[in-house]
């Protein structure tokens, strides 16, 4: 491995915006969780539309579409901090798709 280039590892999270942990957004109540835990980074983004596992497309101009947006959580950390954070969001993301991939941080640090 080249001087400067680190490993990582990356994991996305596909959501609704109807989702929810005690009755607050999921997306947020994960974001409020990963920083409790000091992970590096974390960005949630809200779709305009898409889909999740069979369901239909859901778009935003569909006013009926009633909290089936989808919602991309993804966030970079190191190998062991990845670890320890997953079970609980597996807990919390329950029956949600949740990808793990490793990456290379071609710029930019954990510092």
């Amino acid at each position: 491995m080249a001087a400067g280039i680190v490993m990582a590892v990356q994991v996305t999270i596909y959501l609704t915006e109807g989702d929810s942990w005690h009755h607050r957004p999921l997306h947020l109540e994960i974001l409020k969780y990963l920083r409790e835990e000091n992970v590096f980074g974390a960005v949630a983004f809200h779709a305009v539309a898409g889909f999740l596992g069979r369901c239909r497309v859901h778009t935003a101009d569909l006013v009926e579409a009633g909290g089936e947006l989808p919602v991309v959580l993804t966030f970079v950390d190191m190998d062991e901090h990845v670890n320890r954070v997953l079970p609980k969001l597996r807990e919390m993301a329950a029956h949600r798709l949740i990808v793990r991939e490793n990456v290379v941080i071609e710029q930019g640090s954990f510092d």
